[in-house]
């Protein structure tokens, strides 16, 4: 009960923080395009849902995709440029999709509002319904951020975790974003649905002289471990994929953090969750409580969002995703 009263602490403080921050920020605001583009809303959800439509795969790399923008240059679009050396073109960004999402919706604001929404806002408010359709909570978010000029691919790395990081490392780098650590489980979340590569988590395997894979992570479920390997074996193909989340893969909910629990998770920046008394209590409140998981997302969301955005008369709006304006 103590733990759980101080999640809800938590959130009333991570709410203040949030108005707080939207206060400095002055073109940051709930009703930005209320006169200049009030269908932006519309015409981006309809782009995500057709898109969800033909290809379930399509919230969970728009999620990711958001977390790999606002962790680098902050949420300005950054990773949508295209280019030689862009960050694009590091390999931490190589597998990430839904760029296409973006630009259609964008195409279509081009015609009803031209000049006139951010791609950053496109893919905050495009990883915001995706989060809906598939199942997760509605909720709002503040608008106005404006797009980058600057994606270097040498940014990427220090700014993104990596599947292999640890509690503290994963503590760091979060701070360096104004997340907490409730803000880093929480996020954590977002793996309840999505697909990964098979060498995203290879190294908590080893090939024996056999060739063959064996586990050398103990904290993994040994007969997830088997599913695994049997899906990934040394041979797979590179663009071979695992469900993120073994039990509901495409439904946005709480079964994350269950796996977590169970040991079934695909990546130990997962499995160190456990490793930490206070992360680990927070996990078991949003194993048992769906709402408490969900009201959490809502704030927590609205923070990874605002990371680092550019307002005003920094950064421009771009007339297509893929290039700056000049």
């Amino acid at each position: 009960m103590e733990t759980r009263k101080s999640v809800f602490l938590s959130i009333a403080v991570s709410y203040f923080c949030i108005f707080y921050v939207s206060s400095v920020k002055a073109s940051l605001s709930f009703d930005f395009y209320e006169a200049s583009c009030p269908q932006v809303e519309l015409i981006i959800r309809n782009a995500v849902s057709s898109s969800s439509s033909d290809d379930p795969s399509i919230p969970g790399k728009l999620l990711r995709m958001v977390f790999h923008d606002c962790f680098v240059e902050g949420c300005d679009a950054s990773l949508m440029l295209q280019g030689n050396n862009t960050e694009q073109s590091d390999p931490g960004n190589r597998s990430v999709g839904g760029f296409s999402v973006i630009e259609s919706a964008k195409r279509v604001l081009e015609v009803f509002c031209p000049g006139t929404v951010s791609c950053a806002d496109i893919i905050a408010l495009a990883a915001r319904d995706a989060v809906e359709i598939a199942g997760g909570p509605r909720i709002r978010i503040p608008l106005g951020r404006r797009d980058g000029m600057v994606s270097i691919a040498s940014n990427v790395r220090p700014n993104i975790v990596d599947t292999s990081f640890t509690m503290d490392e994963m503590v760091k780098l979060f701070a360096t974003k104004g997340l907490s650590l409730l803000d880093l489980v929480i996020l954590s979340g977002a793996h309840t649905i999505g697909t990964a590569h098979c060498n995203t988590f290879r190294g908590r395997f080893q090939q024996d002289a056999q060739g063959n894979l064996k586990l050398i992570d103990q904290t993994l479920d040994t007969n997830y471990a088997n599913q695994l390997m049997k899906r990934c074996p040394v041979n797979a193909q590179p663009f071979v994929t695992v469900n993120i989340d073994p039990e509901t893969s495409m439904l946005f909910d709480n079964q994350y953090y269950r796996n977590v629990l169970a040991h079934r998770v695909l990546f130990q920046s997962d499995s160190v969750l456990l490793s930490d008394n206070k992360t680990r209590q927070i996990v078991e409140d949003f194993a048992n409580d769906r709402k408490l998981f969900f009201d959490n997302w809502a704030v927590a969301f609205v923070k990874l969002t605002s990371v680092g955005v550019k307002t005003d008369e920094e950064g421009e709006i771009r007339r297509t995703c893929a290039a700056t304006n000049v």
